[in-house]
């Protein structure tokens, strides 16, 4: 099942002094299919990755279900949150089934993570998550032999193993053609709602926002511009916020 996920009065000062992010508060509820859009260095992706604790908020706090955000809590929060890559963010020369089982790393010991031995159970779990991407028969293709879709059909299938309640998609499909590019939306947001798990996509496309968001969230200059439903993404809002 899928966790919310809260922002509160969340700011980003890089040390360069660069303000990614200024005092943005969102919510996100169990299930939700969100999509940020906005211009180039809107500070989409710095949203992202101080959810999952790859950056650290300078001013405001972040909740994922009953966890803050914080030092103390990235192991546990890592345990919630998966994330999905544009680079898909794989070892190329492992197979499929390695690449997928490094989501269960978080739940196993050091001994485990060295040698990886993991325990039949986690094979099974593997299995059924490669098969539900639609990669079955490739278990033991390595992911370099493997088109741009397929790998980033088993980036997801790792989250899914890891047993994510929230997936942050950080462009998943911009090196993607237009048709792959849909594949893999269609089979992300479907497996989202299957297992009610919260979904947040950063994506450049607005035909692919309307079609696939239940929200949209549009960021400018590090700030909350709009937040609205897919269908009330007027054409006079989008100039605006790519203005």
């Amino acid at each position: 099942m899928g966790t919310g996920v809260r922002l509160a009065g969340v700011s980003k000062r890089f040390p360069n002094g660069v303000q990614a992010i200024s005092d943005v508060t969102l919510g996100f509820s169990p299930g939700e299919v969100a999509v940020v859009l906005g211009p180039s260095g809107a500070g989409k992706s710095t949203l992202l990755r101080m959810i999952n604790g790859l950056e650290v908020a300078s001013e405001g706090s972040i909740e994922v279900g009953d966890l803050q955000v914080n030092p103390a809590t990235l192991r546990s929060v890592r345990r919630r949150v998966g994330m999905v890559f544009q680079q898909f963010n794989l070892v190329p020369r492992l197979s499929v089934m390695a690449n997928v089982l490094c989501g269960r790393l978080a739940y196993r010991n050091w001994i485990t993570s060295v040698f990886f031995a993991f325990p039949e159970s986690d094979y099974e779990t593997a299995r059924h998550a490669i098969k539900s991407v639609g990669l079955e028969g490739r278990e033991w293709d390595r992911v370099d032999r493997l088109s741009g879709g397929q790998q980033q059909r088993v980036a997801i299938a790792r989250t899914l193993v890891q047993g994510a309640q929230v997936i942050l998609a950080d462009e998943p499909v911009a090196s993607l053609d237009p048709a792959t590019s849909e594949e893999v939306l269609s089979l992300l947001v479907a497996l989202a709602r299957e297992n009610q798990v919260t979904l947040i996509l950063n994506l450049h496309q607005v035909d692919l926002a309307q079609k696939y968001a239940d929200r949209i969230i549009g960021i400018q200059k590090g700030k909350v511009h709009c937040d609205v439903s897919a269908d009330a993404l007027t054409p006079e809002l989008q100039k605006s916020l790519y203005r």
